[in-house]
């Protein structure tokens, strides 16, 4: 091992104590690795299987110092890190992945630009500050379209639907004065997800594209494989790598993609572990958990070779009253997050059913 690769026993930090950051935990954990999660609010998910949690708000300069100097290397489960922790952050460890992808992809409008100037296809967009800059961009880019703030929306937050112009009024209220960008809509015959990762040395492992199903902003259902012929697929593959080259990536990223028949469009990136790579902890050798543990550690990527059709689905409020059921379920995983309180729209854990070849 050389001096950028972490042995067992080192301390990663995970900014974030959702579920992600609950399933980052448990994959370290196998490695050996110990986890200290740094989470704003009270008892989260993470904190039932990691080390170490702090408690505290991400202004809070005393607690930041404190929890860098427990770790050895610094990762995120959510992109929306306030900058003024990060620039405190990191001078003291490095943190993986880097700054630049998270400035891409906490900006939409940013992340557009970044995307087409990689020579890659997105929705039509357009800044809007006002209402003049809101009738510019439809005029340009027509109805219908989508209004959304350009920073923190997600699961169908921070949007609105723009189906004629005259409904562009209401649409700007929505954004209740922040910046947005709109983006007109694409055709497209479904979506898919690539989780691609890069290791410290530039080595990059796909796994499989996915297909998912949203219903009300959120994702439902991700199957694997795709419907995407060989070509396309390959095509999803040479993409997201592009996109992990261009920003000197380390760890799991999430690339979304509308499959049209002009070819692929980018939807969105994150960077980070993905809801919809979930399938990988019951359809693959190495899951996306520890694939991105191993990247930020400087271990070697595991192939995300797959042996197993799965079709993945998101536990969304009541869906936790079928967890009785679920559990009887032949060739079914649970995967349950361990939160409280189930409340409408909020996502309690997921089931992977695992579809075994026909003989």
């Amino acid at each position: 091992m050389t001096d950028a690769v972490l042995a067992p026993g080192a301390v990663i930090g995970i900014l974030g104590g959702g579920q992600l950051g609950r399933m980052l935990s448990v994959a370290a954990s196998r490695l050996g690795f110990t986890t200290h999660i740094y989470e704003p609010g009270a008892n989260p998910p993470a904190a039932q299987v990691a080390d170490r949690v702090t408690t505290a708000a991400y202004d809070d300069a005393d607690a930041l110092r404190a929890f860098a100097e427990t770790v050895d290397v610094i990762t995120y489960e959510f992109e929306n890190i306030p900058t003024e922790a990060l620039d405190l952050l990191e001078p003291l460890r490095p943190i993986r992945p880097n700054r630049k992808a998270l400035k891409v992809s906490q900006d939409r409008l940013v992340e557009k630009a970044f995307l087409t100037d990689l020579g890659l296809t997105t929705a039509p967009f357009a800044a809007v500050d006002d209402m003049e800059d809101l009738t510019e961009a439809l005029a340009e880019i027509g109805a219908p379209a989508i209004l959304k703030t350009r920073r923190f929306g997600y699961d169908g937050k921070g949007q609105a639907r723009i189906m004629a112009a005259d409904q562009a009024g209401a649409a700007l209220a929505d954004m209740a004065g922040a910046p947005a960008i709109l983006e007109g809509f694409v055709e497209f015959s479904h979506e898919v997800s690539v989780i691609a990762a890069r290791g410290l040395s530039g080595e990059i492992a796909c796994f499989d594209p996915g297909e998912n199903l949203h219903r009300e902003g959120i994702l439902r259902q991700t199957t694997v494989p795709a419907r995407l012929s060989a070509a396309q697929r390959n095509d999803a593959v040479l993409l997201a790598a592009r996109i992990l080259n261009a920003l000197d990536y380390v760890g799991v990223m999430g690339v979304e993609l509308f499959v049209t028949p002009a070819g692929l469009v980018v939807n969105e990136i994150a960077p980070r572990v993905h809801n919809s790579g979930h399938w990988t902890q019951n359809g693959c050798t190495v899951d996306q958990f520890e694939q991105h543990i191993r990247a930020v550690t400087g271990w070697p990527l595991g192939d995300g070779q797959r042996h197993a059709d799965v079709v993945m689905e998101n536990l969304i409020g009541d869906d936790m009253e079928r967890v009785p059921e679920l559990a009887k379920t032949p060739d079914t995983a649970l995967h349950l997050y361990g939160k409280a309180e189930v409340k409408p729209g909020r996502k309690m854990g997921h089931v992977n059913r695992v579809i075994r070849p026909t003989r």
